[in-house]
């Protein structure tokens, strides 16, 4: 929650339906912009779908809220650096550009592992930008985060 706050900037991974993408741009407020990246861009325009059928479409006019087509390992290096980002699939390790993407104080949440090893990790990046702190906070299961071509057979991740 300190890190979503009026005025901040979040990265959602892995957006899916947009759900979470818009309690985001909810919390940071018209100040902030919540960002939602999925690769399957069906997804992606289903999310929009979704986000106008709730009567939210300004969110999107406004620059408030953006959903993208994007590669989940790569982030969002053009609206860089974000306050938070969230994870919504589980990588082997975690993606170096999502943590090279965190402003300095920032706060990376994502679920990390094999499917019979995973945890909820949270990363911080120091004020000064130098350092990375990684605290496991518990166990979960995810589906895994994968190239698009994995998902749909194309090739293994």
């Amino acid at each position: 929650k300190d890190h979503l706050r009026p005025g901040c900037k979040a990265l959602d991974v892995g957006s899916g339906s947009g759900y979470l993408t818009v309690a985001m741009a909810q919390m940071v407020g018209d100040a902030g912009q919540a960002i939602g990246i999925d690769h399957v861009p069906e997804l992606v325009e289903w999310s929009r779908e979704n986000v106008r059928r709730d009567g939210k479409e300004e969110m999107l006019a406004s620059g408030q809220l953006q959903l993208f087509t994007a590669d989940g390992f790569g982030g969002a290096p053009h609206a860089a650096p974000f306050d938070c980002i969230h994870v919504g699939a589980a990588p082997l390790e975690v993606p170096p550009a999502l943590k090279q993407q965190l402003k300095p104080g920032g706060v990376l949440l994502l679920p990390v592992g094999p499917a019979h090893d995973q945890a909820f990790v949270r990363i911080t990046r120091s004020s000064d930008g130098n350092d990375f702190s990684e605290e496991r906070l518990f166990g979960v299961r995810y589906v895994p985060l994968t190239s698009l071509e994995a998902q749909l057979g194309r090739r293994a991740n």
